[in-house]
C-alpha cells in the first residue's frame, strides 16, 4: 500500500476531465443545433460544408438574379407590344390613304398622324428603360469599340455577330436629306406682286395670298409639321426633309413656285465592311463574321477600325460560379432601324409600298417580342433550376453540418453520466490512502 501516487485518484481524474470535455462538446452542439463549431470539430467536413455555403449562396442569389432579368424582358416586352399597336394603326392608315376616294388633301391629314406615330415609335425606343439602362434603342446588344468613336459608333448586333470580329472601313459617306431649291420663287421679298400661290407638301395644301412675305411663308411650312423644313435665301425657296436618309421622302406641287416634284434622301455608305445594308447613317453589316452588325456612320471618313468586344452587353449571372451567364441581346427598335422613318402616304402609289413597309417593321418587332418571350419562358426554368439545385446543396451541407439531436443527446447521457462516475469514483479513491492510518494504530 501506498501513499505518495494514488494512482485510483490519477485515473479516475484523467477519466473525469475527458468525460466533461466530452459533455462540453455535446452540449456545445446541442445547443447550436451543428456537428461542427469550429475547424477541430472536423476539419475536412468544415472546408466542404463552408465551400457548399457558398455555393448555396450563390445559387439563391443567381435565382434573384434571374427574376430581375424576367422583370428587365418584361418591361422592354411591354414596350414593345405598344410598339406593334403603333404599327397596327400606321398599317391601318396606309390602307386607307392607299384608297383613290381620298383626295390631296385627306391623305395630308393621314399623313400628320403617321408623322406622329412614327415620332412616338422613336419616343418609346429611345426612353424605355430599366434600372436607367436603356433597352430599345439598339445599345442593349452587340458591343465595340471604334478607333474614331466620332466617325463610326457600334450600336447593336444579332446573335450572328461573333465577339472579336474586326471592321476596317476604308471609307464613308452621311446620309442626306430629300432636299428640293425653287430658284426665284420669290420676288421682292413675296410670293407674288400680283397673284396668290398655291402649294402642296406631302399632301397638305397651303394658300398664300399675294404679297405673302417669305418669311410668313417658310413660318407657315415650318409649322405645319409636313415633314419638311423650308428656308430662304434670297429668292429662292429650299425644301428639306426632316429625316435622313432614303426614307425621307417628299412632293411638292406648287403652279407659281415651281412644278411638281417627288424628291428623296440616300442613305450612308461604307467601303470595307462587305455586304450590307443602310437606314439612313445606321449601316447593318449582312455577311460573315459580322454579320447583324450595326453601328452608326458620324461622319465621313477614311479609316475607321471597329473592333467587337461583346455579343449580348445585357449579362444575366444565372449560376453560382464563373462564366455561368445569359447574353441576351436587344436589336435597335427605332423607326430608322424598322424601315418607317420618313414613310409617307401622299399619293396612292406611296401609300401601297407603306403598307408592305410597315408589315416588315411589324414582323421584326414580332420576332424581336418573341425572342423576349423565349428568353422569359427559359429564365423561369432557370430559377426552377436554381431552386431545386440550392435545395439539394442545403441537404447535402447539413448532412455535413448539422448535428443529429437525438443521437447527440444520447451521447451526452452517456458523457454526463461517466463523468459523474468518475467524481464519484474520484471521491472514493482520494479516501483510499486513509486506510493506512489503521496500521499505525
Amino acid at each position: 500500500m501506498i501513499i505518495n501516487h494514488n494512482l485510483g485518484a490519477m485515473n479516475a481524474n484523467r477519466n473525469m476531465g475527458i468525460n466533461s470535455s466530452n459533455a462540453n462538446k455535446s452540449m456545445e452542439k446541442l445547443s447550436s443545433g451543428l456537428r461542427i463549431n469550429k475547424a477541430g470539430d472536423d476539419a475536412a467536413g468544415l472546408a466542404i460544408s463552408e465551400k457548399m455555403r457558398g455555393q448555396i449562396r450563390g445559387l439563391d442569389q443567381a435565382s434573384s438574379n434571374s427574376q430581375d432579368a424576367i422583370s428587365l424582358l418584361q418591361t422592354g416586352e411591354g414596350a414593345l407590344n405598344e410598339t406593334t399597336s403603333i404599327l397596327q394603326r400606321m398599317r391601318e392608315l396606309a390602307v386607307q390613304g392607299s384608297n383613290d376616294t381620298l383626295n390631296t388633301n385627306d391623305r395630308g391629314q393621314i399623313q400628320k398622324e403617321m408623322d406622329q406615330l412614327v415620332a412616338e415609335t422613336d419616343r418609346i425606343g429611345n426612353n424605355t428603360e430599366f434600372n436607367t439602362k436603356k433597352l430599345l434603342n439598339g445599345g442593349a446588344n452587340v458591343s465595340g469599340t471604334s478607333t474614331v468613336d466620332q466617325k463610326a459608333l457600334i450600336t447593336g448586333g444579332t446573335g450572328d455577330t461573333v465577339v472579336g470580329t474586326v471592321v476596317t472601313l476604308t471609307g464613308s459617306t452621311l446620309a442626306t436629306k430629300a432636299t428640293d431649291s425653287r430658284a426665284a420663287a420669290f420676288a421682292a421679298n413675296v410670293v407674288d406682286t400680283a397673284t396668290s400661290a398655291n402649294m402642296t407638301i406631302n399632301g397638305t395644301n397651303f394658300t398664300f395670298a399675294a404679297g405673302t412675305t417669305s418669311a410668313d411663308v417658310i413660318k407657315t411650312i415650318n409649322d405645319a409639321g409636313v415633314g419638311v423644313k423650308a428656308s430662304t435665301t434670297g429668292t429662292d425657296l429650299t425644301l428639306t426633309s426632316t429625316a435622313e436618309g432614303s426614307a425621307s421622302k417628299f412632293s411638292s406641287d406648287a403652279t407659281a413656285i415651281g412644278l411638281q416634284v417627288s424628291k428623296a434622301g440616300a442613305d450612308a455608305t461604307v467601303a470595307g465592311a462587305g455586304s450590307y445594308t443602310a437606314q439612313g447613317n445606321v449601316v447593318t453589316v449582312s455577311s460573315g463574321a459580322a454579320k447583324g452588325l450595326q453601328f452608326e456612320v458620324n461622319a465621313a471618313t477614311a479609316a475607321t477600325v471597329l473592333t467587337v468586344t461583346g455579343n449580348g452587353t445585357l449579362n444575366f449571372q444565372i449560376g453560382a460560379n464563373e462564366n455561368q451567364m445569359l447574353n441576351v441581346g436587344i436589336a435597335d427598335m427605332r423607326s430608322a432601324a424598322l424601315g418607317t422613318a420618313g414613310i409617307q402616304v401622299n399619293d396612292s402609289a406611296t401609300a401601297t409600298t407603306a403598307i408592305t413597309t410597315i408589315q416588315k417593321a411589324i414582323d421584326t418587332v414580332s420576332s424581336e417580342r418573341s425572342k423576349l418571350g423565349a428568353f422569359t419562358n427559359r429564365l423561369e426554368h432557370t430559377i426552377a433550376n436554381l431552386g431545386t439545385a440550392s435545395e439539394n446543396m442545403s441537404s447535402a451541407e447539413s448532412r455535413i453540418r448539422d448535428v443529429d439531436m437525438a443521437k447527440e443527446m444520447s451521447t451526452f447521457s452517456k458523457n454526463n453520466i461517466l463523468s459523474q462516475a468518475a467524481q464519484a469514483m474520484l471521491a472514493q479513491a482520494n479516501q483510499q490512502p486513509q486506510q493506512v492510518l489503521q496500521l499505525l494504530r
